[in-house]
Parts: C-alpha cells; structure tokens; sequence
C-alpha cells in the first residue's frame, strides 16, 4: 500500500464530485467530439481528432489519478485530541516578536498556507506534530530557522 492520502470531508467530497463529473458530463463530451472528429474522415491530417485524444489522455489519468488518491485516502475528522498536535487540529503558534497565527493541519493535497491550511509533510506542519500547547518547536526553513511557540491546539 502506498501513503494515505489524508483529505478533509469537504476536501474528499470534493475530489468525489470531480470524479464523477470526469467519468460521466465529461467523458460524453469527449465521446462526441470523437465521434465527430472520426466522421471528417483522414485521421492522419485531423487536428480536431488528435486534440480530443489528447484530451481523452489527460482524462482518463486524471481518472485514475482521483481513484487512486481516494483508495488511499484517510479523511481527516474534526479532532478531539487537543493534547497534542496531529492532522485536523487548528494550531496557533506564534514566532517570538510576531503576532500569533492560526493554521489548520491538513494533509499534503489540500495544503494552502495563504489560507492558513498547512501540510502535515511541511517544514512547519511537520515540526509540530505531536507536540503540546507550550512547547517550542525549532523549524528549518528556507531562511533558516525559527522557534515557534505552541499556543493553542483545537
């Protein structure tokens, strides 16, 4: 088995409906514009014929793909376990004179640090788990290190 794939429901309904609009709307889609494509006729000179089996490529791996990270996945609930931290908590965590900061811990797939969602495989997301509330973390990052201080686990 290969490494789970850890999602939020939202992040795993999402990635659900993808799939199904993929494999029925979109696959049709492709079918027509095949069919469409074969009926011009030469096959070897029909630009429209090899840009739709391109597609078709690039949908079926993007299939596959979705089916593959959802045999794998792990949805991450809202965690209970507030003593340390672990993928689903929200960690607030402050770096010395800084203003405290509050992220989500999620996995690698649903990462968005702009938007205060961090990977767990991240510099930071990874330097926290399983810590506790008081502890200080050293993290490297790419402009060297920095201790952050846990404040809060929810």
């Amino acid at each position: 088995m290969s490494d789970p794939t850890y999602l939020t429901p939202e992040g795993e309904a999402k990635l659900k409906a993808e799939l199904e609009e993929l494999k029925g709307p979109r696959r049709a889609e492709l079918s027509v514009r095949l069919r469409s494509a074969i009926q011009m006729g030469d096959l070897s000179e029909n630009a429209d014929y090899h840009k739709a089996k391109e597609d078709q490529g690039f949908l079926e791996g993007r299939i596959q793909e979705i089916e593959f990270l959802l045999r794998n996945v792990v949805t991450i609930e809202k965690n209970v376990n507030r003593d340390v931290v672990s993928v689903g908590n929200y960690v607030t965590i402050q770096e010395e004179s800084f203003s405290p900061e509050k992220y989500h811990v999620v996995g690698a797939r649903e990462a968005d640090p702009r938007n205060g969602r961090i990977s767990n495989e991240s510099p930071i997301g990874s330097a926290l788990m399983d810590h506790k509330i008081g502890d200080v973390v050293e993290v490297e990052t790419p402009g060297g290190k920095i201790k952050l201080k846990i404040l809060t686990i929810e």
